[in-house]
């Protein structure tokens, strides 16, 4: 019994998951926050996240990030008009984020 209701509600949350455009965003000035990124693309649609990537010892930014929107002919206009865009004085590279690649050059196998 328990291994039947577990079954469904891991099959209702695989229902329920949105999958969202992930965008990166390069190129950006070190002073910019993530507030102000998100606002450069919810000129183009609904923002579902906006994070900059900073440093884990200094937390400075490290000049680029990533924009989650969940309409993907909104979020493909925004890589269009954005890419190499000037905000704050610095031309973005704006492109449709890859895979994570976690070798990281440590492979153990």
């Amino acid at each position: 019994m328990h291994l039947v209701n577990f079954t469904y509600l891991c099959i209702d949350i695989f229902h329920t998951i949105e999958l969202f455009m992930n965008i990166y965003v390069g190129n950006l000035q070190y002073g910019l926050n993530e507030d102000e990124l998100r606002s450069v693309f919810e000129e183009y649609g609904t923002v579902e996240s906006a994070k900059i990537i900073s440093d884990r010892e200094t937390g400075r930014s490290k000049g680029f990030g990533f924009v989650e929107m969940s309409d993907d002919n909104a979020a493909q206009e925004a890589i269009n008009d954005l890419d190499g865009a000037e905000v704050g004085g610095r031309a973005m590279r704006v492109s449709e984020a890859r895979p994570r690649n976690n070798s990281r050059g440590n492979n153990f196998s």
